[in-house]
């Protein structure tokens, strides 16, 4: 037994009593080749001057490991001792480092309750933040973790300044490099719960958004574009598109993509995809998608589409509209903790 929560093995039993010796040294060796604040000139040298790195990324991989080695319930009880050690990873300039800080804040994030990380939430947030400018190596996992954190830590706080913030910065660094393959699919693989956590509040953010959304739509790989139009679809839901000019843009990109679809070779899906988003906006938007999607009424590679449409009537806007606006107040997403 572990705190009389449930029964361990003899291994995480070990793991879980060395766990709170072990964690200061792993931590004293990071943190001695890390950057020295104060220092002049170039700082990754001197760093690397007074230590090797190679110390600090051996450090840190064996950190990674206690730390995955214990799970829900037991691992809360140790934060006080796993997270200091996690944060000065993420502090280091070294991304081999960084990322496993970062892959250990996302067991983390799976494995405790919320109270467990509130001591720490301001300044685990502020890492998380401070880390979205990564290298592309480890944007993968920067963007895991700052999800589930975010999302784990301030659920009841819908309003908190944080989704904002982290979503700014997540925008900034995908709008530097829109062309960059692995780092919009990292982004929409794991940003879903962030979107919820956002919710309505999302409207204020589709100058931004859509922009890239549209460059996407028309990506080389049918990873990106089925992505994009899940995240289409969850934006859609939360907001009902209200008061945005993009309508009459995302109809003809949506128009444009069906078409290109053709020669994809996850056509089906995409076509599926299109057909579902350009149904819900018909439904919520009414006349305002009749007025945009006129201009596409006659084409004939789109007769299809355009029967499938005329098969779908207005008349339940209403009804849809009460949906939409149910799904725009939710904030939450999925417990990230088992049950």
């Amino acid at each position: 037994m572990c705190g009389g929560d449930g029964l361990v093995n003899e291994e995480k039993r070990l793991v879980i009593e060395l766990l709170p010796e072990v964690m200061p040294l792993l931590k004293d060796a990071i943190k001695e080749s890390s950057i020295d604040k104060s220092a002049d000139g170039d700082e990754i040298s001197a760093a690397s001057a007074r230590a090797p790195v190679g110390s600090a990324i051996v450090a840190a991989y064996q950190f990674r490991w206690f730390v995955t080695q214990v799970d829900y319930p037991h691992l809360g009880k140790l934060c006080n001792f796993v997270i200091p050690c996690a944060l000065t990873a993420l502090d280091h300039w070294s991304p081999q480092v960084k990322g496993q800080g970062m892959i250990s804040f996302t067991h983390l994030a799976k494995n405790v309750n919320a109270a467990e990380l509130s001591q720490y939430e301001d300044v685990i947030l502020d890492a998380c933040c401070q880390n979205i400018v990564s290298d592309d190596e480890i944007w993968y996992h920067v963007v895991e973790m700052s999800v589930l954190l975010v999302t784990c830590l301030k659920r009841s706080n819908p309003r908190s300044p944080w989704f904002e913030k982290m979503l700014n910065e997540m925008l900034g660094h995908l709008e530097r490099q829109p062309r960059n393959k692995d780092r919009r699919v990292a982004w929409l693989t794991f940003v879903e719960p962030l979107l919820h956590g956002i919710g309505l509040v999302l409207v204020a953010h589709f100058r931004r958004i859509f922009p890239l959304f549209f460059k996407w739509l028309h990506a080389d790989d049918d990873e990106t574009v089925l992505l994009v139009l899940e995240r289409v679809h969850t934006i859609m839901r939360l907001t009902w598109i209200r008061n945005t000019p993009f309508l009459e843009r995302l109809v003809d990109e949506l128009a444009l993509l069906y078409k290109e679809a053709a020669l994809r070779i996850a056509r089906e899906q995409i076509r599926s995809s299109v057909l579902e988003i350009l149904i819900l906006l018909q439904q919520c938007k009414g006349l305002q998608f009749k007025a945009a999607w006129d201009k596409h009424s006659n084409d004939v590679n789109l007769t299809g589409l355009c029967l499938s449409l005329s098969g779908n009537t207005t008349n339940t806007v209403d009804a849809h509209a009460d949906q939409f606006h149910g799904d725009s107040l939710q904030r939450s997403s999925q417990p990230l903790k088992p049950q």
